[in-house]
């Protein structure tokens, strides 16, 4: 079944085989490439969706991210870990956010702080893990 948007014919719901599934993504990108979805429709780039938040089209492709971008936020978390660990949420550099883990001392990320993906599945917890690309620059009070 298709839905009709002037002359152009776009999938029924159910269609988009292979959003969830990373393995169906070009086969020459590598096991750690983190894939994400965009929106054939409105162009809106998200990360494990069935549709897309903005218009609810689910003519979704996959793509491949280029492994870059922003913490937007990151928290410490004690709680069921022996020892403490962040989680955070970055905003990767085609638009969409993924939540992660940042190596390194979870005390020294910070917003802003610009990240490269490392492994797009941590072994324990299957999220993505990153690195911090470069020191940032902090003023000393």
């Amino acid at each position: 079944m298709y839905h009709h948007s002037g002359s152009a014919a776009h999938p029924a719901a159910g269609s988009a085989t292979g959003v969830l599934d990373p393995g169906t993504a070009d086969p020459r990108d590598s096991k750690d490439a983190l894939v994400y979805q965009r929106c054939n429709w409105c162009g809106t780039a998200m990360y494990h969706r069935l549709l897309c938040p903005v218009c609810q089209g689910s003519d979704l492709r996959t793509e491949r991210s280029g492994g870059t971008g922003t913490v937007r936020h990151s928290t410490v978390v004690h709680r069921n870990t022996p020892a403490a660990r962040n989680v955070s949420l970055i905003e990767m550099a085609e638009g969409f956010v993924v939540r992660g883990r940042v190596m390194g001392p979870p005390i020294g990320i910070h917003s802003g702080d610009r990240v490269r993906l490392s492994t797009a599945k941590d072994p324990v917890r299957g999220e993505p893990v990153f690195q911090l690309l470069d020191e940032p620059y902090r003023a000393w009070s």
